[in-house]
């Protein structure tokens, strides 16, 4: 017999105060159901046709080491070294949506954080939670910024 395989929750995380409180959702969840997250950042190079020059290997793996950084910092800042549950870091390549559209698919639970506009805007979603809602496979979660001051 298998042992049974903890809940991965999935969390978008890219430095901002938003995904930190995503984040800190996220870890609250996992250990209320005994689950394990993965924060995971994107990152990109420019592919604008008009840059001057080609980037070099070693400016790409100088771009995904400032990535892996800052979501070490991110995770450290938002939810400390030992926060109760695993909390697995994971940098992937691309645009931030379909890195966490892609991750997704393992998941359980998708958890991404919106900057929490006031008012109408509050109802707004930004272009990265929007294409996620519309096509992660799991359960998406949207934190708000400061949610839990509005309770």
């Amino acid at each position: 017999m298998s042992e049974p395989i903890e809940p991965l929750i999935v969390v978008g995380v890219d430095g901002s105060n938003h995904s930190k409180e995503a984040l800190r959702w996220a870890v609250a969840q996992a250990k209320a159901i005994e689950g394990r997250v993965h924060a995971v950042m994107s990152w990109d190079w420019n592919t604008n046709p008009f840059a001057v020059g080609t980037a070099a290997p070693q400016e790409l793996v100088n771009a995904e080491a400032a990535a892996r950084q800052k979501l070490a910092d991110t995770v450290a800042t938002a939810v400390g070294t030992s926060p109760g549950v695993p909390v697995f870091r994971r940098v992937e390549q691309g645009s931030a949506a379909q890195v966490l559209v892609d991750a997704s698919k393992e998941a359980d639970l998708t958890v991404i954080g919106t900057r929490g506009y006031g008012g109408f805007k509050g109802a707004l979603l930004g272009s990265v939670s929007q294409q996620v809602v519309q096509y992660a496979t799991s359960t998406v979660v949207v934190v708000r910024e400061g949610a839990d001051e509005d309770d």
